[in-house]
């Protein structure tokens, strides 16, 4: 999953694709790469972030996902939102999933929209709003974990209940949202505890802060070599998809990877 933010404030790439040229382009470059699906952000996640409207968002977002729909009829298109009427006009433009790092509990409409459209979802765990998810370092946890597939289990059954098919759930333990350093280190380490609940998993490890606070680094771009490393232990503990930002290099890292593990059963 290749990161396309078309936002002026994310993390580590605000404002390098807020045009559509720049945005089409980047695009074109991640499925060069090797990316499988194209994750069109419009509104920044990183703590501390402000709430986008929708309508900015649905600006941000719409044409460059008609255009990459265009440009490329075989690639999959997410949109990464936690608003019903903003998926609802992405996936009119045509995206295939829906990326929502609240798992359906900033926006009751989303719900309705993820049922109605047949739409993959990615149901994220995350403590606290994105405001208040890292205040003081980030909450404690007893087993980040056991506490974390507790989530999952509640969130699927919500969403079945909403009419949305366990099938085109996708898992995502949310690296960095609301987790201390060695929460997120926890997650890494015992991904394989999540394989029993049946559904893909996606890691977004790609740059992160904590990955800063092991390595020593405080410019995000810095942490290529970090985040591979993540994208290898995440592949060979059975991790579906990885959210990256270095696409053809971890491309390169799953395949080896893949390989080296060989057919799971």
């Amino acid at each position: 999953m290749g990161i396309l933010n078309v936002t002026p404030d994310s993390f580590t790439d605000g404002g390098r694709y807020d045009s559509l040229p720049r945005a089409l382009s980047r695009a074109r470059e991640m499925i060069a790469e090797g990316a499988d699906i194209i994750d069109v952000g419009p509104e920044s996640t990183r703590p501390g972030a402000h709430d986008v409207p929708a309508d900015e968002q649905i600006c941000r977002a719409v044409a460059v996902i008609r255009a990459v729909r265009e440009d490329d009829r075989r690639i999959a298109v997410s949109i990464d939102t936690r608003l019903g009427v903003v998926a609802r006009a992405a996936l009119d433009a045509g995206a295939d999933l829906i990326n929502d790092t609240s798992a359906l509990r900033d926006d009751p409409a989303l719900a309705g929209v993820a049922a109605e459209s047949g739409a993959a979802l990615v149901l994220m765990h995350r403590r606290g709003s994105l405001k208040d998810m890292q205040a003081g370092g980030g909450p404690e946890y007893r087993d980040v974990v056991a506490e974390i597939r507790d989530f999952f289990v509640e969130r699927m059954r919500f969403a079945e209940a909403c009419g949305i098919d366990r099938s085109r759930i996708i898992l995502d333990p949310g690296i960095g949202f609301g987790k201390r350093v060695e929460d997120n280190l926890t997650i890494l380490r015992e991904l394989s505890r999540f394989a029993d609940l049946g559904r893909p998993l996606l890691v977004g490890a790609s740059r992160k802060r904590f990955l800063g606070a092991v390595l020593g680094l405080d410019d995000p771009g810095d942490r290529v070599a970090g985040s591979l490393a993540c994208a290898a232990l995440a592949t060979m503990s059975g991790a579906a998809v990885l959210r990256a930002h270095d696409v053809r290099a971890t491309v390169e890292v799953m395949r080896t990877c893949t390989a080296i593990r060989g057919p799971r059963r």
